[in-house]
């Protein structure tokens, strides 16, 4: 396999790792098809991003740092939640804005339903699923940061999902390393680390989710998401009925609510920037496979 970019090896070294005692059940952690980008020789057990080159490709292309442009061209809403800008369409987006690079992507995994309802053993492999990249800024842009999300595309690659405000997927993205794991559980906003089969909370919400615990089990975590979503999975009667929302994972930008504006992936004629009503993580109707 042909040796990979100084900064592709960087980021595959750095993030979403397991160790040995994950490696039976690695590959099913990617569902994305595609070749898999390579690991240093260094790196034993490297579970990577898939069509990783594509990734980099996507968000250094001009049509995302356009929409990145975009979205930094509209203040952030100020008053009610129903507060609607609409992006200036101009010929060149980036034309007097100060000079920034979209870092490379970082991965981010949810719980799957598998695990929720109880189906798939409490490993890491069979718990979590690779479902979106995230990227920042390498440095602020007018005093403010941006997320960019790329969702896997069919057949193999990745597409803008969207750009929203603020960094804090890329931070908690960030602090995966050699033999850890971080993944996200969407319904609660809440982040962990997961190491080996050791669950630990990155925020207040997944703090919380743990009842104020400073680690848990995986067995015992799944216990926990179980008895909070195993009857909200999809074809469940609270998501036929349209209860509220269903369960499901993060899926370009349908779903619960966010206080954090956000542009979502497009064509410039239809990008809006909607104050209080982003829509990342859909919880309704959605599978993982």
């Amino acid at each position: 396999m042909r040796e990979p970019r100084t900064s592709g090896r960087w980021a595959a070294s750095r993030l979403s790792r397991l160790t040995a005692v994950l490696a039976l059940g690695a590959s099913a952690l990617l569902s994305a098809t595609g070749p898999v980008h390579a690991a240093p020789v260094n790196d034993p057990l490297p579970v990577d991003i898939p069509d990783y080159q594509a990734a980099l490709d996507a968000v250094r292309s001009t049509d995302v740092r356009n929409a990145v442009c975009r979205f930094l061209s509209v203040p952030v809403p100020q008053g009610g939640s129903d507060t609607v800008h609409t992006i200036p369409d101009k010929a060149d987006p980036c034309e007097g804005m100060p000079a920034f690079t979209i870092k490379d992507p970082l991965p981010v995994s949810e719980i799957t339903p598998g695990f929720v309802a109880g189906t798939s053993q409490p490993i890491a492999a069979e718990a979590v699923k690779l479902t979106r990249l995230v990227s920042s800024l390498d440095s602020t842009v007018n005093d403010r940061q941006v997320t960019v999300m790329l969702a896997p595309t069919q057949g193999g690659g990745w597409h803008l999902a969207a750009v929203r405000e603020g960094d804090d997927d890329t931070t908690y993205a960030a602090k995966a390393g050699a033999g850890t794991l971080v993944f996200a559980e969407p319904q609660i906003r809440g982040w962990y680390l997961l190491k080996l089969i050791t669950v630990e909370p990155l925020n207040d919400q997944a703090r919380e989710g743990l009842g104020g615990g400073s680690s848990m089990s995986l067995s015992d975590y799944q216990k926990l998401v179980k008895a909070r979503y195993a009857d909200k999975l999809p074809a469940s009667e609270y998501d036929t009925k349209g209860m509220s929302s269903g369960y499901g994972s993060a899926s370009g930008a349908e779903g619960a609510s966010s206080t954090a504006p956000s542009l979502v992936g497009g064509s410039s004629a239809a990008l809006v920037l909607v104050a209080g009503a982003f829509f990342l993580f859909r919880r309704r109707r959605n599978t993982t496979g």
